[in-house]
């Protein structure tokens, strides 16, 4: 246990993945998704979910030609502690701002660009 905490602390040491935990408290989302909003690079924004994937606070599935990403919500640990982050979280001006967008983000419409 005190290994996924350490893992859990890391992937949520850092803005940009904690900005990725409250997008994806919102809706599921794909990279260019989450990098349309980021304004990061993909392959930034790869590793980020990577880090997140592996503390085990994301989770991934096919969606036709996107990977998706979502909130893991199996665990009963990590759902409270995903749930108290975003309701944090929701006093952020910059979370907001990423809130809106994300709103908005079409996959299509990004991978068409």
């Amino acid at each position: 246990m005190v290994e996924k905490i350490e893992k859990i602390n890391k992937a949520l040491g850092d803005k940009n993945r904690l900005r990725i935990i409250y997008m994806l408290s919102q809706k599921p989302m794909c990279v260019c998704e989450i990098t349309e909003v980021l304004q990061l690079s993909q392959s930034t924004v790869s590793g980020h979910l990577r880090v997140l994937k592996d503390a085990e606070l994301v989770e991934d599935s096919k969606d036709g030609l996107w990977v998706e990403y979502r909130l893991c919500q199996n665990d009963g640990f990590l759902k409270d502690l995903l749930n108290l982050i975003s309701g944090e979280l929701n006093c952020d001006p910059e979370m907001e701002k990423d809130r809106q967008l994300a709103a908005h983000v079409n996959r299509e419409t990004i991978c068409k660009k």
